[in-house]
């Protein structure tokens, strides 16, 4: 594993919008072998899904009046508050999905390094959730593309709560119109009040670098130095998409709905959108590793008219092995009518 180091001309990036596009250009682009981490630091943010409804999530007058940032991801997930008190980790491969899915598989180096300073914390049955005391310190996220993929989380040491809560209120009136996947709302907590007397956030940062590094010293530790070429390439997507307020703002879905279900397994979600009688759009969002392809099913029942026989045809094609093929063509007849 290296480290990737994002500072430019010396200097960190705190630019929630800069920082968020690096793990897309890493997958899709510069395709560096092995496995790459980075760790770094958002200013005052507020970081959404990319299949969110901005207004039905956010408070944009807060956000206005308190210059937080509003950034869209690439990937799914729920909608989190990030500023200067909080870490983000992100783990980077790009020619090895095996992986995809499975958050506790990216989530345990992170656990074991805590539980050796005394914390007693765990990953959140059926979710993708790190908690201590039953309240959230962690919300991970993943994305696959091709062969590579991109999985991390957010540590949060001193995070603003205050702002949180505030930043997060969602629009009832919005909610209402189904637009968008909804965030789950939990209790959240700070690490720093759980660590040793006077560890500091930079303290705590070259604590865990060298745990999951498995070294004595930062110097150590493998890293890639992001290159002029690299920012140049980082902002041209910036200025055509992932800086602009036509993507993080209005890059909205019409009308999808979500529905979630408790297997057995783990929590299981599925959005959609239906235009005209047709499925234009199909996302399943199971929080476990699924042995199968469920991408399959995805792409047989897209631009069809929904029927019994269409449904079925398309999970049995998926040779699904860890889901019961029965209760998923249930799942989705119900809701796909």
């Amino acid at each position: 594993m290296y480290l990737i180091d994002i500072s430019r001309n010396g200097q960190p990036s705190y630019d929630a919008r800069v920082n968020q596009s690096l793990d897309n250009y890493f997958v899709n682009d510069l395709k560096l072998p092995g496995h790459g981490f980075m760790f770094y630091v958002n200013q005052p943010s507020v970081i959404i899904g990319r299949n969110q409804n901005v207004w039905a999530e956010v408070d944009i007058d807060y956000l206005h009046e308190h210059n937080i940032q509003l950034v869209r991801r690439t990937s799914g997930g729920g909608a989190v508050y990030h500023d200067m008190g909080n870490f983000i980790f992100e783990n980077i491969l790009t020619d090895n999905a095996d992986d995809f899915g499975d958050y506790g598989h990216f989530a345990e180096p992170i656990l074991r390094a805590l539980r050796k300073l005394g914390m007693d914390v765990q990953m959140k049955t059926n979710s993708s959730d790190l908690i201590l005391d039953g309240k959230k310190w962690s919300g991970m996220t993943m994305f696959k593309s091709g062969s590579g993929l991109a999985a991390g989380g957010t540590i949060m040491y001193d995070l603003n709560i205050e702002n949180a809560k505030q930043v997060l209120t969602e629009d009832r009136l919005e909610s209402q119109k189904g637009q968008g996947v909804r965030s789950k709302r939990s209790p959240i907590v700070n690490l720093k009040d759980y660590l040793p007397t006077g560890m500091t956030m930079a303290d705590f940062h070259e604590y865990l670098l060298k745990e999951l590094f498995s070294v004595k010293s930062l110097d150590e530790i493998e890293t890639y130095h992001m290159t002029a070429a690299d920012w140049q390439k980082i902002d041209e997507r910036l200025a055509e998409t992932y800086g602009t307020d036509a993507w993080n703002y209005g890059h909205n879905p019409v009308t999808m709905t979500m529905r979630t279900r408790n297997w057995q397994l783990a929590s299981w979600g599925m959005n959609w959108t239906v235009e005209d009688g047709k499925l234009v759009h199909l996302k399943f969002n199971p929080f476990f590793k699924v042995v199968g392809d469920l991408k399959t099913i995805e792409m047989s029942l897209i631009g069809k008219r929904l029927s019994s026989w269409t449904i079925n045809r398309a999970v049995k094609k998926a040779k699904l092995k860890n889901i019961d093929n029965n209760i998923l063509i249930e799942f989705m007849g119900n809701l796909l009518k």
